[in-house]
């Protein structure tokens, strides 16, 4: 396993967007505030190039091996490099950009499988452009599944926010609302109650974490008068849950599941889909929130924002994201190495 010392695995992102800028932004936080060690897997000429860009003293620090980043962190960025086809232009995206991308991902959970890093930390990537590019994976999440595939089978990769004590689970991740129905299952339900349980207790210490599971309808379904996934659905999923020990309590209005007295009353919500997940917490903590994600055998965070082409370059993107994914991965190392 590895030892906490070790460097976080920080991700290229696609090199036209803002990836570069907080990698930057966040390096230099350390001046204020207390950074984790990182290194960057990504082209050290367009790290330099978007530096000089937005007028910072960076210095780059070009390293053949992760466990050199340690050393070299306070005074350098280090950079594990790889070379980005073509010329990177901020806010221009461009598919032949797409390998490297895709190799910075495979060289960072590769690290982390050998021990050389303690969690992936990923900067956003454009998905149109992977797609050009031939990459054959919806997003991220399941192409890190599928790097973490053991014995032909790939682990079930759940969906984490999390900013500011507040945690949120959606069930079911991106895909129409109108496919919600259909997709939602009792099995599906249980699995990602059982993932987000143990995930807790191993990467955030909580010996016995409490979830609430939301309703699909308005009301939770105003004892069938606005719906029945509940009572067919979501009800037995709970139900099975507590069966296995789980301390899980609903379904529940999702409307009244945030507000300040509620929320003290969970670790982590479920929801059903996506923006009933997402919208609270980015309504309370836009700035802050990190996305996690649990199932996999090792950790990976993010940012919880896009590449944001319209302002790389710019100086205006803030770090403050990218910092807190920075810190998740290293509290989350540390606690899973103290349950060792």
């Amino acid at each position: 396993m590895a030892h906490v010392e070790t460097p976080l695995a920080l991700t290229l992102g696609d090199p036209a967007g803002i990836g570069p800028d907080i990698t930057l932004f966040a390096w230099l936080a350390q001046r204020h505030e207390p950074i984790p060690p990182f290194v960057l897997i990504g082209d050290p000429a367009a790290l330099d190039a978007r530096a000089e860009r937005l007028g910072l003293k960076v210095p780059i620090a070009i390293i053949g091996e992760a466990e050199a980043a340690e050393t070299r962190f306070a005074e350098e960025l280090p950079v594990l490099p790889i070379n980005v086809t073509g010329t990177v232009v901020p806010g221009r995206p461009d598919a032949s950009a797409a390998p490297a991308v895709q190799q910075s991902i495979e060289q960072a959970v590769r690290l982390v499988q050998s021990g050389d890093a303690r969690a992936v930390v990923t900067n956003p990537i454009s998905k149109a452009m992977l797609y050009r590019g031939g990459f054959a994976f919806p997003g991220h999440t399941e192409y890190l599944a599928a790097l973490a595939a053991s014995g032909g089978k790939a682990p079930h990769p759940v969906m984490m926010l999390a900013a500011d004590g507040l945690r949120v689970v959606p069930v079911t991740i991106h895909i129409p609302l109108k496919e919600v129905i259909q997709v939602l299952s009792k099995e599906l339900i249980l699995a990602t109650i059982e993932i987000t349980a143990n995930d807790l207790r191993r990467y955030f210490g909580i010996a016995r974490p409490r979830l609430a599971v939301s309703g699909l309808n308005p009301h939770a379904g105003e004892e069938g008068a606005l719906g029945h996934e509940e009572s067919d659905i979501i009800a037995p999923a709970i139900e099975a849950a507590r069966a296995r020990g789980f301390d899980v309590t609903g379904p529940h209005p999702a409307d009244t599941m945030f507000h300040t007295a509620a929320r003290a009353t969970f670790d982590a919500a479920i929801c059903m889909y996506h923006d009933q997940a997402l919208i609270p917490l980015k309504t309370l903590a836009f700035d802050k929130g990190v996305n996690v994600t649990l199932g996999l055998p090792f950790i990976r965070t993010s940012p919880d924002h896009g590449t944001a082409f319209g302002i790389a370059g710019t100086g205006k993107a803030s770090p403050r994201s990218l910092i807190e994914a920075l810190r998740l991965a290293d509290s989350m190392s540390r606690a899973a190495e103290e349950r060792a």
